[in-house]
Formats: structure tokens, sequence, C-alpha cells
């Protein structure tokens, strides 16, 4: 197999993978099991693959994460605002 094919396609399930997530906590307006830790570490290291894409030139590598990166930060968005005090 294409080893631009692999990175492809474990890029996509990697970045859709927090999707299921993201849709549960919106419907349900619950984030009492999202640990908050994970997520910043979860962003932080996804955020250091996007640099980590662009110093390689890896278009990929970039893409895929930044996506990822999006939809964990919408996870966040969404904790900060149906998190109970």
């Amino acid at each position: 197999m294409n080893e631009n094919i692999l990175g492809i396609i474990a890029g996509v399930l990697t970045s859709i993978s927090m999707i299921p997530q993201l849709i549960k906590v919106i419907k349900e307006k619950n984030v009492d099991d999202i640990s908050l830790v994970m997520l910043l570490v979860l962003i932080t290291g996804l955020s250091l693959w996007v640099w980590y894409g662009f110093i390689k030139d890896e278009l990929p590598i970039i893409l895929s994460n930044a996506f990822a990166v999006m939809v964990n930060i919408s996870l966040l968005i969404c904790y900060t605002i149906y998190k109970k005090p």
C-alpha cells in the first residue's frame, strides 16, 4: 500500500474519532464524563503534530491533525458551556 494513502487513511480515522463524542455531548448537553485534562493534552498533542507537519511539509499530517484540533476545540467549547458548576 502506498505510504501516502496509509497516512491519509490513518489521519482520517483519528481525526473523526471524537466526532461521535462531540455529537453525544451536543445532543445531551452533558459533559460530566469528559476529562478536561485529557482534552487539553489531546489538543496540545494534535497542535504539535500540525506544527510538525508544517516543518516536514506533509499535507496529510497538517490537514488531518488540524481537523482533529478543530473537533476537539469544539468539544472543549461545549465542555465550558455545559459543565455544571
